[in-house]
């Protein structure tokens, strides 16, 4: 099978195509449920992928929910990053934006409903305390001696909490379950916390916020989701997730369904981390090209469609599927920008190049497609003059044997021009190559030379007309593939030192108007994006997006 047949397995679409062509589910409501605390990350594009495609495909809505329960964590900025990410994938939400907070009174009173119930009480354990009569996996829990509270007191408790009299950790509310359960999750868990925090969406209205857990039921009942979709970390809450639903007066009931999360191979995901990384400088922001953040891989170069074909190639199951190769990432932007770049030269290691058989005031022009396959993209112009610049590496003094680049007394073809041979090599004192002197065979436009053969293609650029840019090559962050995969270690042990070169190149001068976020494949050399923060007021910047091999295609046609 050829990679761009590639089909993975997606077990929850089936699932709910079986539901619905079996009359058991008339329509589907999904929710992408973001805690507003960093930017989304290609995990979270996983997510987003799943839960609008499913909507879309099956003519259903998807709810994008802000997740805020903890505003000490919590930013507008991070806010409007998510909004434009999922804008920018390609997808709508229905409805307005929502957020947990907009259910926080019909929450609240939801607790003190259980409370009356004598399923929640007011803890003065501390949180160390907590952990303690918890129990562990092996051993149950004790409960704790304020678990026999009356309702009346724990509500008298539980509105005082609300106004704010206690003082953060002093007291809790806890749902009333089973501290000898098997599951950890269902030993009487924590509902609220006083936080006295102000709250982005609220104000100063709330002393206490509720817990993950319980709002994210509720809160998809209230809003009719069917289907609550998750990674397999939340797997051992359902049971949790489920008993909020039977003992609360919820409108609807929904299903929540776990899937494997993405391990993408060289890249970590944990929020905590990447916010370590951006918090220390050690990235330039959230969206430095080399984050594995959705806005990162925009900068880079990454387009909406190669990220939702990646997201479709490694499927959806619920078995881990351990770590996925990164190459399959590049293979997806790959292929979408060698159907849709167009091309351009760019020389990134400059070497000057002297025609000497060419006057000084020698000028013509080329005309080139924009791309090969492409006629839509229409055609540029390269000027040829007297000078070029052409790649240091695409020259050698005493070459291997098969090197078909520039050599003394060696012939190349420049692309799409002329052959031209060196015939005289220019050094400064220190015995460093300034200048080549090469002469140009005027006979050979669209031909090789009569009675010889010409192997080698090199790409170069006017020197009168050449467009100074500033290029950033990206490599991967991390130099292993798993770098946090040892817990006690230091994940950023692991950094790549070259995962950045900054170099100071030529283009040709098509490139001079191009616009931030625009994409071209420098030709013999990769395919890059103009910076869509500084290709701004006359400066370029270009950053690599991926180098043209494709490794994890390569591999798949040799399996």
């Amino acid at each position: 099978m050829s990679v761009d047949s590639h089909s993975a397995p997606n077990f929850i679409r089936n699932q709910v195509r079986e539901e619905i062509e079996a009359g058991r589910q008339d329509t589907i409501v999904t929710r992408f449920p973001p805690e507003p605390n960093g930017f989304l990350h290609i995990g979270h594009a996983k997510s987003i992928c799943l839960n609008f495609g499913l909507a879309e495909q099956f003519g259903g809505q998807c709810h994008l929910r802000f997740d805020d329960t903890n505003p000490a964590k919590e930013e507008q900025a991070y806010i409007d990053a998510i909004k434009d990410d999922i804008t920018w994938l390609g997808f709508e939400w229905d409805g307005a934006v929502r957020y947990a907070s907009d259910y926080f009174d019909q929450l609240y009173a939801w607790a003190q409903h259980l409370v009356r119930e004598g399923k929640a009480y007011v803890d003065d354990l501390s949180p160390d305390e907590i952990r303690e009569y918890r129990g562990t996996l092996t051993e149950s829990g004790k409960p704790s001696p304020y678990r026999d509270r009356t309702p009346e007191e724990n509500l008298d408790l539980l509105e005082r909490m609300r106004k704010g009299e206690f003082a953060e950790g002093e007291k809790v509310l806890r749902a009333k379950i089973d501290m000898a359960a098997s599951n950890i999750n269902l030993r009487d868990p924590i509902l609220y916390r006083v936080r006295h925090a102000h709250h982005h969406q609220t104000g100063d209205k709330w002393k206490i916020y509720p817990s993950y857990d319980f709002t994210h039921g509720q809160s998809d009942a209230l809003e009719g989701v069917t289907h609550s979709i998750c990674t397999l970390e939340f797997e051992d809450h359902r049971p949790l997730y489920e008993w909020f639903l039977e003992n609360l007066p919820v409108p609807a009931k929904p299903r929540q369904i776990e899937f494997a999360r993405l391990n993408l191979a060289h890249t970590v995901t944990s929020k905590r981390k990447l916010k370590l990384l951006v918090d220390q400088g050690i990235v330039d922001g959230w969206d430095d090209p080399r984050m594995p953040t959705i806005s990162g891989m925009r900068r880079r170069g990454y387009t909406p469609g190669s990220v939702r074909k990646f997201c479709e190639m490694i499927g959806v199951t619920r078995a881990d599927g351990g770590m996925v190769d990164i190459a399959m990432l590049y293979h997806a932007i790959r292929s979408d920008l060698e159907d849709n770049a167009p091309r351009a030269m760019c020389v990134l290691k400059p070497l000057k190049v002297v025609l000497t058989n060419l006057p000084e005031d020698h000028q013509e022009t080329f005309e080139v497609a924009g791309h090969p396959a492409r006629d839509d993209m229409g055609v540029r112009h390269l000027p040829l003059t007297r000078e070029v610049w052409i790649d240091r590496d695409d020259f050698m003094e005493e070459p291997p044997k098969k090197f078909f680049r520039l050599a003394p007394g060696k012939e190349v073809r420049l692309r799409n021009a002329y052959v031209i041979r060196c015939d005289e090599v220019i050094k400064d004192a220190d015995g460093e190559i300034q200048e080549l002197r090469c002469s140009v065979d005027l006979d050979t436009l669209g031909k090789n030379p009569e009675g010889r053969k010409v192997k080698g293609v090199i790409h170069w650029v006017s020197t009168a007309h050449a467009v100074p840019v500033e290029v950033r090559l990206y490599d991967n962050l991390f130099q292993v593939e798993a770098p946090d995969r040892d817990r006690d270690g230091d994940f950023l042990e692991h950094l790549n030192p070259e995962s950045l070169r900054i170099v100071e190149g030529y283009a040709e001068p098509s490139l001079v108007d191009a616009e931030p976020e625009s994409r071209y494949q420098f030709e013999r050399v990769g395919y890059f994006c103009a910076d869509r923060h500084d290709s701004r007021d006359g400066k370029l910047v270009f950053n690599r997006t991926v180098g043209l091999k494709d490794g994890w295609a390569k591999a798949q046609k040799k399996g």
